[in-house]
Order: structure tokens, then sequence, then C-alpha cells
């Protein structure tokens, strides 16, 4: 169990940072334009819903196990 202590934290930052960069990307990516924008633009923004949706579950999961 203290394994996964250490280890649930460290799942939370990698949720946060792949948030980060597929918003970047995304932000970037419509600030742009073009066929890029048009192509992955949408799919951009769905996969970071489904990241953070993620992480606000393993931050409550964490909460939760963890209290």
């Amino acid at each position: 169990m203290e394994a996964f202590e250490a280890v649930f934290p460290m799942l939370i930052i990698i949720a946060l940072i792949a948030v980060l960069i597929v918003l970047a990307i995304g932000v970037i990516g419509m600030l742009r334009g073009g066929d890029f924008n048009r192509r992955y633009g949408n799919k951009l923004m769905r996969l970071r819903v489904l990241l953070q949706a993620l992480a606000i579950i393993l931050i409550i999961l964490f909460v939760f196990l963890f209290q």
C-alpha cells in the first residue's frame, strides 16, 4: 500500500501535464489555423476533456482513499 501511496500522486501529475500539453497544442493550432486546425482541432479538445476527467477522477480517488 505504501508503494501505491507513492505512485498515485505521480499519476495525478502525469495526467495534469498531459492536459497541459494537449491544451497547448490545441490552442496553438487554433491560433495558427489552417489544415492542422481543421483536421485535429476538435479531436484535441475532446482529448483534453477526457484527460481532464481522468485527472479529476484521480484526484477524487486520492482524496477518498488517503484522507
